[in-house]
């Protein structure tokens, strides 16, 4: 809807741009008219003044300007628009694209929750099932198999969480791009290509940038109708041509059949009580309301690009360390597993290393998806998001 909505917005900014190119073209109408009236009247000495029936039709051509050439500035303004209106169409794809992206990877970070969960759920059966044996034979208490018991519990009761997270977030993918319920995703493992440095980055994100580009634009719009505002102290100037048809029965000696004329005519408001320099003082305020917002967008972006650069060094060191723990977690679970079968380590032992697993496999999967969701991320605030995903479908 959003991207529908930016595009209409274009349409409307062209249609904006017909209608002021409209305005340096001359209207040109045609008229007619027909009289029929009761009888036809002479006067005492025979003259006619009023006949049967009479007509009169014609074609009129009109043109109006200003001495400014104010209508110039307007189709310059319109064109600026549809620029504009083409930049916002721009930005708001890339935040699309962005949008259905963190959606993907939020659908794939809930399915690999709900994996995991389901593996700790196995995880905990088995060791529930190991501690029972373990209490028949004695070798274990009873608060063993009820600590086994409440960990099962709780990691069922994770498990139905993750499994509702899942519905919601795919719930949330199909709202934004409109795809059938039963879809499935495939996630393929690819590796992106670094970004440019971050210097690299800040000196082309202005030329990048949709938004910025839209909002430098708009700085332009608001210069360029200072000069349509100043253009209404000076005259109006208007050109016109008259063909003039007629015809009356019964007709007269003095009918006049056919004329043609043309005039000019100049309109100069010398007194509006102040409404032309309130409205160019409105107009400077608002160019200068542009261009700060201009100067505040800029300023917003490079914290934007920096933040988001900073982020994709983050989740690119820490994915390292995270899947390094996660091996350890791994070897140390099966060693403490090793050492509780043969009675060299506790329940809470076995509890304790089952716990750094879980937490392990979770932030390697969240790291994971966050990396290369930085990734898009660097690029949608730098404003290469669209090539990069051209370049991408092209392949």
């Amino acid at each position: 809807e959003k991207i529908k909505y930016a595009e209409e917005n274009l349409f409307i900014a062209e249609m904006g741009k017909h209608k002021a190119l409209s305005l340096l073209i001359p209207k040109v109408t045609a008229f007619g008219t027909y009289n029929r009236f009761s009888a036809d009247k002479f006067s005492v000495s025979g003259v006619m003044i009023q006949p049967e029936q009479s007509g009169t039709w014609g074609i009129r051509a009109d043109q109006a300007f200003s001495l400014s050439a104010r209508e110039l500035d307007a189709l310059i303004i319109a064109g600026q628009t549809v620029t504009k209106s083409e930049y916002d169409l721009e930005a708001t794809k890339s935040d699309f694209i962005l949008m259905v992206a963190t959606s993907y990877y939020d659908v794939l970070k809930a399915k690999k929750a709900l994996e995991i969960t389901a593996a700790n759920v196995e995880r905990l059966t088995q060791y529930r099932n190991s501690a029972a044996k373990k209490v028949k034979v004695g070798e274990l208490t009873k608060t063993s198999l009820l600590r086994a018991d409440g960990e099962l519990s709780g990691a069922r009761a994770d498990y139905l969480k993750a499994t509702n997270a899942l519905v919601l977030a795919r719930a949330v993918l199909i709202r934004i791009t409109g795809i059938e319920e039963n879809f499935r995703l495939k996630h393929q493992e690819r590796s992106f290509p670094d970004p440019d440095s971050f210097e690299d980055l800040r000196m082309t994100v202005a030329d990048a940038r949709a938004d910025l580009k839209s909002y430098e634009m708009q700085t332009k719009i608001a210069r360029q109708n200072i000069k349509y505002v100043r253009g209404a102290f000076w005259p109006n100037v208007g050109l016109f041509a008259i063909y003039n048809g007629s015809d009356q029965n019964p007709p007269t000696a003095t009918l006049n059949r056919e004329s043609v004329l043309a005039g000019v005519s100049v309109n100069f408001p010398f007194f509006e009580g102040g409404l032309r320099v309130a409205e160019l003082r409105e107009a400077m305020a608002k160019e200068r309301q542009a261009r700060l917002a201009y100067d505040d967008l800029k300023k917003n972006v490079d914290i934007e690009l920096r933040g988001a650069y900073l982020d994709l060094e983050t989740q690119r060191g820490a994915l390292k360390y995270l899947e390094d723990q996660l091996i350890f977690a791994q070897d140390n679970f099966n060693a403490v597993l090793r050492q509780y079968d043969n009675g060299l380590a506790t329940s809470l032992d076995v509890m304790d290393a089952n716990s750094l697993l879980l937490n392990s496999e979770k932030n390697v999967a969240e790291a994971s998806y966050a990396y290369q969701l930085a990734h898009l991320k660097v690029r949608k605030s730098s404003g290469t998001l669209l090539p990069f995903v051209a370049a991408g479908r092209e392949k």
